[in-house]
């Protein structure tokens, strides 16, 4: 949404910044009242989100991993809510802390179902858990070290990350009246793609998905820095077919 986030209480006075808590009462009072300081409304979707999975790491001294997925799911699904990727009015990138959350959400939770219906041989069960460990220490494997088992929960989840992010795309182009047919044109191409994979249920070489999530990249990174970022958008969208 625009709006203007610096505000000041209209009952005891106090200034804050929506920016920062994303709390529209007065952290003083409590009051809904306030007024904008800001010259204009900007654009802004993202919120404070801190994702800290210390505790379930350190659950896992005394409990096995699938006694903490539950936790897990819900702390990855209320960081995602509270994301975007727009701050102030400035375009972010897709980052590596939100594509590890969107895929451990998923990912876990395949695991779990897994497990509990007897499909993991204790080999499988070993590799699933090392992959499930590291997305736990919020470091994002690469697309060659993704286990067969977990291709479709990467695959779902980086289509739903790139869909959030090309939503939030087009929302900035057409707030900062940004016309731009080439970027939006790949960014229909992207959704094609896109659409694709969430067809196939995510089941799709972990390079496939790892593609989507490079052209929304260098699309966000055209829009912030320049023009040879969506020429390489555009040769991976070339590349995806």
């Amino acid at each position: 949404m625009e709006i203007r986030g610096n505000r000041e209480c209209a009952d005891c006075g106090t200034r804050w910044s929506y920016y920062e808590t994303g709390e529209v009462t007065c952290p003083d009072c409590g009051s809904l009242r306030s007024v904008g300081r800001d010259d204009e409304r900007r654009l802004h979707t993202d919120g404070p989100a801190t994702f800290d999975l210390s505790s379930a790491r350190e659950a896992l001294a005394d409990r096995p991993l699938v006694e903490t997925a539950d936790d897990v799911r819900e702390q990855c699904r209320r960081y995602r809510r509270r994301r975007g990727f727009v701050r102030e009015g400035e375009l972010l990138d897709l980052d590596e802390t939100y594509l590890v959350a969107s895929e451990l959400e998923v990912a876990i939770g395949e695991y779990d179902r897994t497990l509990s219906s007897g499909a993991l041989d204790a080999a499988t069960d070993d590799e699933e858990q090392l992959y499930l460990l590291s997305l736990l220490e919020i470091d994002r494997p690469p697309a060659d070290r993704v286990p067969r088992t977990f291709e479709s929960a990467r695959g779902l989840a980086y289509a739903r990350a790139v869909e959030e992010y090309r939503t939030d795309v087009l929302e900035w182009l057409d707030a900062t009246d940004a016309t731009e047919p080439a970027v939006r044109s790949a960014l229909e191409r992207l959704e094609d793609h896109r659409r694709r994979v969430e067809a196939l249920d995510g089941a799709v070489d972990p390079t496939t998905a790892e593609r989507l999530v490079e052209v929304a990249r260098e699309i966000g990174r055209y829009l912030r820095e320049g023009e040879l970022a969506l020429a390489r958008a555009q040769d991976r969208l070339d590349s995806l077919g």
